[in-house]
């Protein structure tokens, strides 16, 4: 872009527009150069990317030591500093280089594409940066040995870790020691991990029954995806989350004891807002038990779980008499992939949610309908009219009215049916693009 002189020396002479540092296939060596001269002594946020796909080539490994060559004076001033690398030998290289002291450093990230590989540089190129971060707050290693040295992931906000499989994964143990150093942890992600030894685990619990629980009062995200479900069992169960808003769970068999320690959990507090299952294994009449605590959900997602059934559907449409609404504030509902669900159930949801009152089925109007598998355009246009002023007549507390539901690769729901929950006043229905 052609400027004039003056708007040229301007931007020149404001540093902060030069703190942003990358080196990549894309981004030559020579802007980066220019970029750490026009920064002059502004915190800079360094980024070097090598995907694999330029593992092969002669020059990936020379391109990574001259980037972190000419980065490393500059080092001091960094503020996030994102390595990528292909293979492990590379982020040996670029490590070694990382020896100055890093006083403004906020944040790490440090991620070996090729987790798999077996090689000699398992030890560690600690202490990195001198061991000198005091303001580092998030820490997202994948695949990087770090030796699970605690002065690395101390007093963190934020910690993910993934890629580390057989010897290289934590134990329950190392893990715990981490998160008493992070007492104010906010974020906590572990992804793609082999699973600890459950003989260790039958052991562990009899040590633990007299160890303190670790406090992690300022945690509202947590997320397990593929990391162990003994590991996942013991760590919850160690932990203490009153401030959890956010919890995933994916590839983790069989979830029913980790319920049980979810529901033990809101017995004092647990203010989860979103709650997203995947590829993994419950008992449905436990998590409808959890769910009845948790009142402050608004996202739930349920992908390819398939112990979910009508049951689920008809406690969240049709409480128990003199009791509370399952749910009341959930404004959002996935179903994809929840092949044993059936159409009535789905639709006595999507009405109770509307009407604010469980689904009557004294009307024959009513009794019919729920019969057929779907019905006219006008008609449900009509009954969904009724069903609004019957809500807005009804002086109790009602729950939230739905604003999406995502019944993607649910074969057993037909277009027709889709079409009638688009008559549904929701900002979102999903489901249609994958019917025969």
């Amino acid at each position: 872009m052609l400027v004039c002189r003056y708007w040229r020396d301007v931007a020149i002479d404001t540093p902060e527009l030069w703190a942003d540092i990358c080196v990549s296939p894309h981004d030559s060596l020579e802007k980066a150069h220019r970029k750490l001269a026009r920064s002059k002594s502004v915190p800079l946020d360094i980024t070097i990317n090598f995907t694999p796909r330029v593992d092969n080539s002669s020059g990936a490994m020379e391109s990574i030591i001259h980037a972190m060559d000419l980065i490393r004076p500059a080092l001091w001033r960094a503020r996030s500093f994102r390595l990528s690398v292909p293979n492990k030998p590379q982020a040996h290289a670029a490590l070694l280089r990382c020896k100055e002291e890093a006083p403004h450093l906020e944040s790490l990230c440090i991620r070996v594409f090729h987790s798999m590989q077996e090689d000699h540089y398992s030890s560690p190129c600690l202490p990195l940066f001198n061991g000198h971060t005091p303001r580092l707050r998030s820490c997202s290693f994948t695949s990087f040995n770090f030796n699970w040295d605690r002065r690395v992931v101390s007093n963190l906000r934020v910690l993910q870790l993934g890629g580390y499989w057989n010897g290289s994964s934590p134990s329950v143990d190392t893990l715990l020691d981490i998160l008493r150093g992070c007492p104010g942890l906010e974020e906590l992600a572990l992804r793609n991990m082999s699973d600890v030894d459950p003989e260790t685990c039958v052991s562990l619990e009899h040590e633990f029954m007299s160890t303190k629980v670790v406090k992690l009062p300022r945690l509202t995200k947590a997320s397990f995806y593929y990391a162990g479900i003994m590991r996942t069992r013991m760590l919850l169960s160690q932990i203490s989350f009153p401030a959890l808003e956010s919890l995933d769970f994916c590839y983790l068999d069989n979830l029913t004891p980790v319920l049980e320690h979810l529901r033990q959990q809101s017995l004092t507090s647990l203010p989860l807002k979103y709650l997203r299952i995947e590829s993994s294994f419950l008992n449905e009449p436990k998590f409808i038990i959890l769910l009845r605590r948790l009142t402050s959900l608004v996202t739930l997602e349920l992908v390819d779980v398939e112990d979910i059934t009508c049951f689920l559907l008809k406690n969240l449409s049709s409480p128990p008499v003199a009791h509370p609404w399952v749910c009341p504030k959930l404004d959002r509902l996935n179903l994809d992939g929840c092949t044993a669900l059936e159409w009535d159930a789905l639709r006595g949801l999507v009405e109770s949610r509307l009407s604010g009152r469980p689904p009557q089925l004294s009307s024959a109007s009513t009794a019919v309908a729920s019969r057929s598998s779907f019905v006219s355009t006008a008609s449900a246009s009509a009954h969904i009219h009724a069903l609004s002023l019957s809500r807005s007549a009804t002086p109790t507390m009602q729950p939230r009215r739905l604003s999406s539901i995502d019944v993607t690769r649910c074969h057993q729901i037909s277009k027709e049916m889709v079409q009638w929950l688009k008559m549904y006043p929701a900002k979102g229905i999903w489901g249609e693009s994958i019917l025969p």
